[in-house]
C-alpha cells in the first residue's frame, strides 16, 4: 500500500512539472535497463537494414519494439486479433509505452504528438515504424500530416491514430478529433477501421503522461521504476469505414466501440478526461476533486 501511495504522490508531482528524486538504486536501473535496450538495437537494426536491403518484409521494428516494451516493465498481453494490413488503427493514448505495446503486436506505423520526437530514447524508438509526430500548436500543417500520413500507411500498410490528440490519465477519454483521419475521406479500397483499447493496470497508469511532465521526465520516471505493469492491448472488432461515411462519423463509431470496452472490462464507463492543466496544479476545480481522484486512485476490476 505505501509503494502504490509513494507512487501516486509521484505521479501529482511529475504531473506539477516536479520530476521525483531517484535514488542511487533506481539511477542503475535505469542505466539498466537503456543498456538492455542498446544491446537489443545492436541485433535488431542491422537485421532491419538488412532485410530491407533485399527488399524482404522486416518483422525487426516489431520484435526489438516488443523486447523495449518488456525491458520497460510493460508486461503486455493481447486481446483479440489484429489485422495484418490494409487496416488503420484507432486507439486511447496514454503515453510513450503505447507505441512499444501496439507496434509489439501488430507491427503498425504511428501518428502520435510531437513532444515524443524530443524525448531522450523515446523518440528515437517512436522513429523505427515510421511514426507522424503531430503538433498541437502547428494546426496549419495538417494537409503535410495527411500527406505523410498517406505514406506511411502505403508503406506499412497498417496505421495507428491516437485521435484524442494527446495523452490522458488511463482511465478518461477526450473528444476524438477528425482532422487527421481525412485520409479515410474516401477509404483506401479494402481498408478497415479497427479501435483498439489500451488498458492500463493501477501501477501502470501510475506512470500515465500528463500535465507539464517532459518527454524526457516520464521517460526517467519509467525506466527507473522497479516491478512491472500490466497492459492489455485489446484489438477490438474492425468495421468498414465506407458503413460510417465522413471522419467525424468514423471517430465517433471507434470511441463509442472503445468507451463500450472499457466499461465491459472495469465495470465503469470511462470518465471525461478533467485536463492536463488541472493535473499540472494551474486550476482548482474542488467539485470535481473528489470524484476524480477516488476513480483514478482506486483500482477497477481487472481488465
Amino acid at each position: 500500500m505505501g509503494s502504490r501511495s509513494t507512487a501516486r504522490a509521484e505521479r501529482l508531482a511529475a504531473a506539477a512539472g516536479h520530476p521525483p528524486h531517484h535514488s542511487a538504486i533506481a539511477r542503475i536501473r535505469l542505466a539498466m535497463r537503456v543498456a538492455m535496450m542498446l544491446l537489443c538495437a545492436i541485433v535488431c537494426i542491422p537485421l532491419h537494414y538488412l532485410f530491407r536491403l533485399l527488399r524482404f518484409p522486416s518483422p525487426w521494428p516489431k520484435y526489438f519494439l516488443a523486447a523495449c516494451a518488456r525491458i520497460s516493465g510493460a508486461r503486455v498481453s493481447r486481446v483479440g486479433t489484429p489485422l495484418k494490413r490494409d487496416v488503420f488503427y484507432i486507439s486511447n493514448h496514454i503515453g510513450w509505452i503505447d507505441i512499444l505495446a501496439i507496434a509489439g503486436t501488430s507491427g503498425s506505423a504511428f501518428v502520435s504528438k510531437a513532444e515524443i520526437r524530443d524525448a531522450p530514447v523515446v523518440g528515437w524508438l517512436a522513429t523505427l515504424n515510421r511514426t507522424v509526430f503531430v503538433s498541437r500548436e502547428q494546426r496549419l500543417r495538417v494537409a503535410d500530416q495527411i500527406n505523410q500520413l498517406r505514406e506511411a500507411f502505403a508503406d506499412n500498410w497498417a496505421v495507428t491514430v491516437f485521435p484524442e490528440g494527446t495523452t490522458t490519465d488511463g482511465a478518461s477519454l477526450l473528444p476524438f478529433k477528425s482532422p487527421l483521419l481525412k485520409v479515410l475521406e474516401p477509404p483506401p479500397p479494402g481498408v478497415l477501421v479497427q479501435p483498439i483499447l489500451l488498458a492500463y493496470d493501477a501501477r501502470g497508469r501510475d506512470l500515465a503522461w500528463i500535465g507539464d511532465e517532459t518527454g524526457k521526465d516520464n521517460a526517467i520516471r519509467v525506466l527507473s521504476r522497479a516491478g512491472s505493469f500490466g497492459l492489455r492491448v485489446v484489438f477490438l472488432d474492425p468495421f468498414d469505414p465506407h458503413d460510417f461515411p465522413g471522419r467525424k462519423n468514423i471517430a465517433a463509431e471507434a470511441k463509442r466501440r472503445i468507451s463500450e470496452a472499457f466499461e465491459a472490462r472495469t465495470g465503469a464507463p470511462p470518465d471525461d478526461f478533467i485536463g492536463h492543466d488541472w493535473w499540472a496544479g494551474r486550476t482548482d476545480d474542488p467539485a470535481r476533486w473528489p470524484d476524480g481522484v477516488q476513480r483514478r486512485s482506486e483500482d477497477p476490476p481487472a481488465a
